[in-house]
């Protein structure tokens, strides 16, 4: 029996489920908490207190509890789903038995077969001294602006002093002349666009050639406003009382009516009324809904995403993995096929009324849902009636009232080119990114003195912006940053370049009567709001295994 148990979550959604469901099975009324970053900043507090003072039997938590808290009693770890990677897991791990004279015990749960092959290969990088690399990216122009302000906020600078030593930095390495004085033009002026506005004039050049701040207000409103960590808009849930229990997502928020419930703090909560300020609440009895958010996903990376390619292929591992995930893969190989480490596998079937395609790809999610995007236009485009998409860090999946014959002429890589481009632009993702560079660059303010701007706000303010700018000036030098920002962070382009550049030298396409067992993860999370995960998937991998029996009974 352990003492201390932290319950490891990538996603807040996840975290208030499983507490929940802990909570279900606590006979023992063992005292348990909760801990995300959307929660109060004293609720948190109140239970970092009381797992320093041996008070809790386990605390589920997300990433917030990653870093900066360290507990000597904790005696073991508890992984819930697939770590994403090496790195995250050994410093999760580290949190048990945290003594240098003692090992730490971690269990790894799971949620599906992938998620088992990812699991073990993030223990065997652990094991072997492999951890994931980051990989090298050029500096963003709208963290570059920020920090010129805050160098003119302190003092004056020479232009080609300051460019030599922002240089310096890796990142920065390259940084043409050019692109540095557009830059200094946009915090002096605003870009051509806004340059009739005195708000956007910061800097200004005094006659000795030195950049110095043009109002002492800038400075003030610098301080305000520093830093690089844009919030998701998110709307207080408060008691009537008046006490805050946190925030929650504004996109969930719009979703609920007075009467609707949901889990939040570990508790179920009934929406009483909503308005401007957030959500008034009363604590309830009543079956509620699991909130969901718009944070980044954690992305699986791609030294992961290798050895986890390596265990489909190479059969000398198979004995290592339980009898379900090896005869998965069994059952995978007679009824379609396994891809090698270089290929991609495509595979399409009907099922339920509709024609389904399949990509592995193992790129991640966020690569996966950009591509689906894309093909599902490209699909539009061609008459093939696309209905809808899903996808998972290790494929996705597209259906259609139409056959799919031909993925390949799908998977081309100028797709990357006209679709993506039409696609971005007419998106909402475009405004995302721009609104993040315009706080971070300093074009919006998030904080004025004795009070902070709600998400609606900001948000109303920076698209007015984007639409000027899109408009009269779209190269811009945020409008830039804030593509650069769409390609890398949201979209993963790289990713997506590397999946088709391997789909044009090593697609394999092979054409099903019905569902596949290594289809079934990503199948199941079709419909996944009316069907439960593992039952959607027994009943997937129930059509694969007599999908294989006929394909065994048909061989001479």
């Amino acid at each position: 029996m352990h003492q201390t148990t932290i319950v490891f979550c990538n996603t807040r959604g996840l975290c208030e489920l499983i507490f929940q469901e802990l909570w279900k099975i606590n006979d023992h009324k063992l005292p348990i908490g909760i801990h995300h970053g959307s929660l109060d900043i004293e609720a948190r507090r109140k239970v970092e207190n009381a797992m320093a003072d041996g008070r809790l039997r386990a605390l589920v938590a997300t990433a917030s509890l990653d870093l900066g808290v360290d507990w000597g009693d904790v005696d073991c770890v508890i992984q819930m789903g697939a770590p994403k990677g090496s790195s995250r897991l050994l410093q999760r791990i580290g949190r048990a038995n945290h003594r240098l004279d003692e090992p730490s015990e971690a269990i790894l749960v799971p949620g599906n077969r992938f998620e088992y092959l990812e699991a073990l290969a993030a223990w065997d990088a652990i094991g072997e001294g492999v951890l994931d690399g980051e990989p090298f990216r050029p500096g963003s122009l709208d963290v570059l602006a920020q920090h010129l302000m805050a160098c003119a906020c302190a003092a004056p600078f020479d232009e080609a002093a300051m460019l030599a030593e922002v240089r310096q930095a890796a990142q920065y390495a390259d940084l043409a002349a050019e692109t540095f004085a557009r830059l200094l033009d946009f915090i002096a002026t605003g870009g051509y666009a806004l340059r009739a506005y005195d708000r956007f004039r910061r800097l200004t050049r005094t006659p000795d050639g030195l950049w110095r701040i043009t109002h002492p207000q800038f400075v003030a409103q610098h301080r305000l406003n520093a830093g690089i960590i844009v919030d998701t808009p998110m709307l207080d849930v408060r008691f009537k009382n008046g006490r805050r229990l946190g925030q929650l997502d504004e996109y969930f928020a719009a979703s609920l009516m007075p009467g609707d419930s949901f889990y939040f703090a570990g508790l179920s909560l009934e929406v009483e009324r909503t308005d401007a300020q957030g959500l008034t609440v009363r604590a309830s009895s009543k079956k509620a809904r699991i909130p969901s958010y718009m944070g980044a996903r954690m992305p699986l990376t791609t030294h992961l995403a290798d050895r986890v390619r390596h265990f489909l292929h190479d059969r000398a591992s198979w004995a290592r993995f339980p009898d379900d995930v090896r005869d998965w893969l069994e059952v995978q190989d007679r009824v379609s096929t396994l891809p090698a480490p270089g290929e991609l596998l495509v595979e399409t079937f009907p099922h339920e009324q509709m024609h389904y395609m399949v990509v592995y790809s193992f790129e991640g999610w966020n690569a996966h849902q950009s591509l689906a995007m894309l093909l599902a236009r490209r699909m539009e485009a061609q008459g093939l009636h696309p209905i809808g998409f899903v996808a998972s860090d290790y494929s996705f999946a597209i259906w259609a009232l139409e056959p799919i014959d031909d993925p390949a002429a799908l998977l081309s890589a100028d797709i990357l080119t006209d679709e993506f481009v039409t696609w971005v632009e007419n998106s909402a993702l475009l405004k995302r990114a721009f609104r993040e560079v315009a706080v971070i660059g300093g074009l919006v303010e998030r904080q004025i003195p004795g009070k902070r701007k709600t998400g609606r706000q900001v948000t109303f303010s920076t698209d007015l912006i984007y639409d000027v700018l899109r408009r009269y000036e779209p190269d811009h030098l945020l409008m830039e940053a804030a593509w650069a920002d769409a390609r890398t962070r949201m979209t993963d382009v790289g990713r997506l370049g590397a999946l088709l550049d391997r789909a044009a030298q090593t697609m394999v396409h092979k054409r099903l009567d019905r569902i596949s067992p290594l289809a079934v993860p990503v199948m199941a999370i079709v419909g996944r709001e009316s069907v439960a995960q593992g039952a959607a998937e027994d009943q997937l991998l129930f059509e694969a295994e007599a999908l294989a029996k006929t394909a065994m009974g048909s061989r001479p």
